[in-house]
Formats: structure tokens, sequence, C-alpha cells
């Protein structure tokens, strides 16, 4: 069967590769937060989203515990996705700055986005293994989306798991001779798109002010750039 998209995010919704993650979001799921006691969470792994078109892959960490767990979107209903959407749509990404439920309009432009690892995990830190069993997922993302121009990874583990694909697939040599650094910039030979590494738009850093939305922002409109070919 020819693989789609779509045929990725059935197979995400109904993984249990993981018992740890299984257990914990279920476990969340039906605990809630009491903000949200009147919200049915999701409770599944939480698959990618966006144009099948893009010309850019946003690669976070994983879903939020109260954020992606509860709503089904990756980067909706939490502190980071309010940052990273103000943003996208600031830069012509998205159409609307706010990300709230899967059903809200919200529709990406030029952009996809995805994680390392798919379900909500506790303290927000999937084991080595859970990110391998999620990699083949992400994998089958970056071949479908062939329009790639540019890569923004959020934070360094995004930034080495991106990196660990392109050395596994014999495209770098090694993942040392790529250091991370917030702004920093990789260009590949043809056709592998740039890489574009930044903090990550979690509360500790955007509340601490290590990440601003200024920084943040430039950040995106360097991958404006890039994906417009300028």
């Amino acid at each position: 069967m020819k693989d789609s998209l779509k045929i990725i995010e059935r197979e995400v919704i109904g993984c249990t590769r993981c018992p740890r993650l299984v257990t914990y979001r279920a476990r969340i799921a039906q605990e809630k937060r009491r903000a949200y006691r009147d919200w049915e969470y999701w409770g599944k792994p939480v698959p990618g989203f966006g144009d099948p078109k893009a010309r850019l892959l946003i690669l976070g960490l994983a879903p939020a515990a109260h954020g992606g767990n509860r709503t089904g979107r990756v980067f909706t209903g939490d502190s980071s996705g309010d940052f990273l959407f103000g943003v996208l749509h600031e830069t012509g990404f998205c159409n609307q700055p706010e990300a709230t439920r899967r059903d809200d309009g919200l529709c990406l432009q030029g952009a996809y986005i995805t994680a390392s690892a798919r379900c909500a995990p506790p303290d927000n830190k999937p084991l080595p293994e859970e990110f391998r069993n999620c990699r083949e997922y992400l994998e089958r993302e970056i071949d479908l989306l062939r329009d790639l121009k540019v890569v923004v990874t959020l934070g360094k583990i995004a930034f080495d798991t991106y990196l660990s694909i392109l050395q596994k697939r014999g495209q770098i040599a090694r993942r040392s001779q790529y250091t991370f650094a917030h702004g920093a910039v990789y260009k590949f030979p043809p056709p592998l798109p740039a890489l574009i590494a930044t903090y990550h738009p979690s509360r500790q850093n955007t509340q601490t002010g290590r990440l601003t939305r200024q920084m943040f922002l430039r950040i995106f409109q360097k991958a404006r750039e890039l994906a417009d070919g300028r």
C-alpha cells in the first residue's frame, strides 16, 4: 500500500508501542486538570498535522499532558502553543494566532508540525527507547513532505532527533559536526532542507526570558526566507 500522511495519522493514533506512555496518557485523561474538568481528553498518541505541500517542517519534543494530550493536536491548548502559533501567524505560516482545539479552524499554510515522541510523557521526558519507537513515523512524514526547504527544531532533543535520522541515512557523517545553539542555521547539499535550531518555547524558557518573542520571531522570519528561496 502506498504510504500517506493519513495512513501515518491513523497508525499514530492507534499506536501502543510504549506501555509506560500508554498508561500515563490514559491516567492523565481520566484525572484531568481542574481547569479542564469539563473536557473529554484525547488521551491517545497525537499525530502531526499541516500542509502536505509544506516547505517548512517544525519538529517539537512531545505533546503536553494537558495540551496536546487533551486537545488531540500537537502544540494546541498550552502556553508553548500560544507562543508558537502567534509567531507562525505573523510570519504567514498559519491563518490565526491561537490554537485551542482540533476543530478551531486553524490551518497551517506551507508548514507541517510534528513531534519527536507522540505521547505525553511523565515529567515531559520520554525514554530513549520511546523516542526510537516513534522515529519511524517521523521518517515517513519527512519522506512524504517532498517540498521541504527548511526544518526548525524546537529544543536540543528535537535537534538531535533530526540529526540522528540524517546520520542513519548516511546524509551526514557525524552529529558532532552540528552544535545546538539558538539561531544556528545549517545548510546541506540539495535536496536536503536547511536546518534551524531554536530554544523550545516552553514556559520555563519564555517566562525566564531565555527565549523572547522577538528571538522566536526572528527564527521564523529566517525560516520564511529559506522556505521562499530567498
